[in-house]
């Protein structure tokens, strides 16, 4: 299986997120990467890294087209956000997260799924004492391990192409 989308959004540009960004593109998985996040220092050093191809102070606006989104935000904000984009998805897309607290993010996420998207939630274990998107680096996923946990009912393909996105970043899948 060879994993790439026609558009990919990161919806928090910070260390995780640019580091993701940074991957997507070295790897060639998505033709375009949209990016959302609150401050603009953070979406103007995104764009003039080219971590992204356009930033947006709105979610919604990031997840416009995307066929995969990466909410990179801190755990207490994921429910929040996802279900402040919900209504933008398009059909069939895959939304997953990196937070560390998985059962509680399933439980709040729960009243804003639907069948129109996929949710995979995620937590790849890697980090820095760094932030921001200047700190981004696409190695920081090398030989770390990515824990997934959706649930039974969750399309194996959604699960497969957010597993292979995470082993193409070099990290363990379990």
């Amino acid at each position: 299986m060879s994993v790439h989308f026609h558009q990919a959004a990161i919806i928090g540009i910070g260390l995780i997120g640019s580091s993701l960004a940074r991957v997507l593109r070295q790897k060639r998985l998505a033709d375009k990467i949209t990016g959302a996040a609150r401050s603009e220092k953070n979406r103007k050093t995104a764009l003039e890294l080219g971590v992204v191809d356009e930033a947006f102070e709105n979610p919604s606006d990031a997840v416009a087209d995307a066929d995969i989104v990466f909410v990179c935000t801190p755990v207490g904000a994921i429910a929040e956000t996802i279900g402040s984009f919900v209504p933008a998805l398009k059909k069939g897309a895959i939304v997953t997260d990196v937070g560390s607290v998985k059962s509680e993010i399933v439980k709040q996420v729960k009243p804003f799924l639907t069948d129109s998207f996929f949710f995979v939630p995620g937590h790849p274990v890697a980090g820095t004492e760094k932030s921001g998107p200047e700190n981004g680096f696409a190695e920081l996923f090398d030989g770390r391990w990515c824990i997934l946990t959706p649930e039974a009912e969750t399309s194996p393909e959604a699960v497969a192409s957010v597993r292979e996105v995470w082993e193409q970043a070099g990290m363990k899948v379990e």
